[in-house]
């Protein structure tokens, strides 16, 4: 074909965004595997390191026209990076980052191997999005105490995070953050509810497990929001405690909310993180875009289905 008229074929392109930060050491093995395994069941891979290069690529109506999916080659922060650069294509994770929070929920297997058989094999879903001051997340949100640690983190960030990486910030944040006041409106309630931490979430895990609302769902249209109280070194520590347990919604102080639409309002800047990056500071406005995400997932088996469906992950 030659011009620039309309692809005539089935679109067999498969773009790939790595994090430089995330793809480094046996990592970048992983991205490379990915690229072989795809060549050998008949897609053309095209591997991205630059965010720029690939929005001037996909600027071209005839190469978006072939794109089979995107890949998002890093963690949760990197497939939220995409979502919001490149909305409306098909995408999936190679997970490679720190957490991979939603490629552990989903059985998104670390294998080049796997995310090639898994992309061959084309299965697909619809995940809700949510949406914070205009941004897209797909995982949570978070203001306060949690958000104010990512921001540190981010700051001072020189190349891969690991898990200890938050370590100084949360030990810095523990003593240095004032937990300043907010106020919470859900839908179209016409009075405010007080917080000090709010965390909204769009997917029923966490960073490290934890779990904010185990009955979260992604396909359900909704946001589950979880507003803590009290803020000091003491209460973080015990709505932590809450947390890894997993039964924030029995403290008397923590208020529960499933909402399509929620909005945060403080008299100083309170700071805001969505999957896991800065997200700027309040006011926030974060409403939900339902079935916004087309994900190309793992086959359903019948164990997995049967363990999904009881967390609340389907």
């Amino acid at each position: 074909m030659t011009g620039s008229g309309p692809v005539l074929h089935a679109p067999r392109t498969v773009v790939i965004q790595r994090n430089p930060r995330s793809g480094t050491g046996w990592r970048r093995g992983l991205v490379y595997d990915l690229v072989t395994q795809l060549r050998s069941q008949g897609f053309r891979p095209r591997l991205f390191k630059s965010r720029e290069r690939l929005d001037r690529w996909l600027a071209d109506p005839q190469h978006r026209a072939d794109v089979y999916c995107l890949v998002a080659a890093g963690g949760d922060g990197t497939l939220s990076d995409l979502v919001n650069r490149q909305p409306g294509l098909p995408i999936t994770l190679l997970p490679v980052g720190t957490e991979n929070v939603l490629a552990q929920g989903l059985g998104i297997p670390a294998s080049g191997l796997g995310v090639a058989r898994m992309i061959a094999a084309g299965n697909r879903r619809r995940l809700d999005l949510g949406e914070l001051n205009g941004r897209r997340f797909v995982l949570m949100v978070s203001a306060g105490f949690d958000a104010e640690v990512v921001h540190r983190v981010h700051r001072s960030r020189r190349g891969h995070l690991s898990h200890w990486s938050y370590v100084p910030a949360v030990i810095q944040a523990l003593w240095g953050y004032t937990h300043p006041q907010m106020r919470v409106w859900s839908g179209r309630e016409t009075s405010p509810a007080p917080a000090r931490l709010v965390i909204v979430v769009n997917f029923p895990r966490y960073a490290l497990g934890l779990r904010v609302a185990s009955g979260a769902r992604t396909d359900d249209g909704l946001l589950d929001a979880r507003l803590f109280a009290r803020g000091s070194r003491f209460q973080m520590l015990r709505y932590f405690c809450s947390l890894w347990w997993s039964r924030p919604e029995k403290l008397a102080d923590v208020a529960c909310l499933t909402t399509s639409e929620l909005r945060l309002e403080s008299d100083q800047p309170v700071p805001l993180q969505a999957d896991g990056d800065p997200a700027g500071t309040t006011p926030a406005v974060l409403r939900v875009l339902p079935g916004a995400l087309e994900l190309l997932v793992p086959a359903p088996t019948g164990s997995h289905t049967a363990r999904a469906d009881a967390k609340g992950m389907e």
